[in-house]
């Protein structure tokens, strides 16, 4: 079984077992969530369910591994002919949750 869940406003294709990277979340290492809204379910043997735009009753969880930052992004503005540069870096806090159980609606 695999579900499609929406959090931090970005999409994942997610099965039980999956190790994936999220916007922060708050919890600490160890701890059981709940991830956000779920698209889609679909089971191996049956047609995929979607929702309107969520499936009202249907869950993930998942347990926090990882607390950390992703990798650095480089933000370079330029103007040509004024001399303008602005060099920046970005790191974004990032949660690394494994996934636990895909609940359905009841």
């Amino acid at each position: 079984m695999y579900a499609i869940l929406e959090t931090g406003g970005k999409q994942y294709k997610v099965q039980t077992g999956d190790v994936i990277e999220v916007e922060r979340l708050d919890g600490e290492v160890g701890a059981q969530i709940e991830l956000g809204r779920v698209l889609m379910l679909a089971a191996d043997d049956e047609a995929p369910t979607f929702g309107n735009p969520a499936i009202e009753g249907a869950r993930v969880f998942g347990e926090v591994v990882e607390q950390g930052k992703g990798d650095k992004i480089i933000v370079f503005k330029y103007k040509p002919k004024v001399r303008y540069r602005r060099k920046t870096g970005h790191r974004q806090s990032v949660t690394r949750v494994r996934v636990g159980d895909i609940v359905g609606p009841e």
